[in-house]
């Protein structure tokens, strides 16, 4: 593999270790910013995540682990459950439940990759082909657009800079401009608000300079002795399905990391070890209130752009990873970003989710002239979305009066598999387009 073992300065060492983390940074801040969860913590177990991830597929792999933008809706459809069952409890009361059902999420990867190593990748994808995977993720995009309008009207102009920023850079930005566009249009935006005097700075003046990155009282472990069993159940079978669609994006990515390298890591180290080691990763996340950890495509931008594929420096950018996410201060000023910011992002960013589910579809050249495509693709955005905008918002029911709640997204995704299963015609094989089996990728 070009430069592996490269031998690398101290000082170039860590110069590519800063990148690989600037290149991370926006994108894997914004899930928190975007759903409440904690900055620090999602730094330190991006970080954490990272060298396991290492650890189990042999150090062999130059990829970064950060926040998955896939599960934004489970977190939005879980928020809304726990608050309507526990009305007087905390406003945060819903993380713990959420890293319950992203740590099952996590376990359904390591479950994936026994029978990726098994029966090996052909036999397990044909379950999950794109014309179920890219209707989940088009709707995936589409049930957060609400939100995203909402915070921008909060103040347009501020969110159309945010919007404009990172057009530019990234339809016309070189080098390291056009692989951050995002953390470019955040800061942008961010700088012009606080110079109009539309920002609050008291939080970063209050807050301390160290500080444990995560709170006990969000952690999964929290939940013991005290939890809502319906409210358990809800949640996990609401986040599960999701790793569906994150399955699909993480062999995206190795696929992308393989071509970008020139080494074949989807068979060594092989997807049952780059699986394995996702799934753990997002699985200790969640336990601690973080995010649902994935392989992250501006990392293997970067590897494209310096041509230093030296997994090491990778180690290094989670390592700087882990020691910022011990400054609340630092964390205080990322809550401080003013709500248009945050809207004009994300409002390019769901939107493009939604887009790459549209790209899964057309590059796998799925054929809407079988009548068995059409139901599927039909029933999934129906289903999805119908229930998320009705006023209900989930499909509720009893099993031994335990309440179970399952989201548009959960139920939309169960009977797409169930369907694409029991319906004849299903001629999907994995690895015959090599374009479209790349083409699930989340980030902007």
């Amino acid at each position: 593999m070009k430069n592996q073992n490269e031998k690398l300065s101290t000082g170039k060492f860590a110069l590519l270790g800063f990148q690989h983390m600037f290149a991370m940074f926006g994108a894997t801040v914004l899930v928190p910013t975007l759903t409440g969860l904690s900055i620090s913590a999602t730094l330190l177990f991006a970080g954490l995540g990272t060298l396991l991830f290492h650890l189990i597929t042999g150090r062999k792999v130059p990829a970064f682990l950060g926040s998955s933008f896939a599960f934004l809706g489970g977190y939005a459809a879980v928020r809304t459950l726990v608050q309507a069952g526990l009305p007087d409890a905390p406003s945060n009361a819903w993380i713990p439940y959420a890293g319950l059902g992203v740590l099952c999420a996590g376990l359904v990867y390591v479950v994936v990759s026994l029978l990726f190593k098994a029966f090996g990748p052909n036999r397990v994808m044909r379950y999950f082909p794109p014309i179920v995977t890219g209707p989940i993720i088009i709707c995936i995009g589409i049930t957060l657009a609400n939100s995203a309008i909402n915070n921008c009207a909060t103040n347009w102009w501020i969110a159309l800079l945010a919007v404009v920023i990172v057009v530019i850079c990234n339809i016309w930005g070189k080098g390291m401009v056009k692989i951050i566009p995002i953390l470019l249009g955040v800061v942008g935006s961010y700088a012009v608000a606080a110079l109009c005097g539309l920002v609050d700075f008291t939080p970063v003046k209050e807050a301390a300079w160290i500080g444990l990155p995560f709170k006990t009282e969000e952690t999964v472990f929290s939940l013991f002795g005290k939890a809502d069993s319906s409210l358990i159940i809800s949640t996990i079978v609401a986040m599960v399905p999701i790793s569906i669609a994150t399955m699909m994006e993480h062999i995206g990515d190795m696929c992308a990391i393989s071509s970008t390298v020139g080494e074949n890591f989807v068979e060594d180290p092989g997807l049952h070890r780059t699986l394995l080691g996702d799934g753990l990763a997002t699985s200790l996340a969640a336990m601690f209130g973080a995010p649902a950890n994935t392989t992250y495509g501006e990392n293997t931008g970067v590897l494209a752009l310096t041509g230093v594929y030296n997994p090491s420096v990778v180690r290094m950018a989670a390592v700087l990873a882990i020691v910022f996410s011990f400054c609340p201060k630092f964390a205080a000023l990322i809550y401080c970003m003013p709500a248009a910011t945050i809207g004009g992002v994300s409002l390019i960013l769901y939107g493009m989710i939604s887009a790459v589910g549209v790209r899964n579809v057309v590059e796998n050249q799925v054929d809407f002239t079988k009548s068995r495509n059409v139901i599927i693709a039909a029933l999934i955005m129906s289903l999805a979305l119908g229930i998320a905008f009705s006023s209900v918002g989930a499909i509720a029911f009893t099993i031994g009066g335990v309440k179970i709640s399952l989201s548009g997204l959960a139920v939309a995704s169960l009977v797409g598999i169930l369907l694409n299963a029991i319906l004849p015609g299903n001629d999907y094989v994995f690895g015959k387009s090599d374009l479209g089996d790349k083409s699930v990728n989340f980030k902007v």
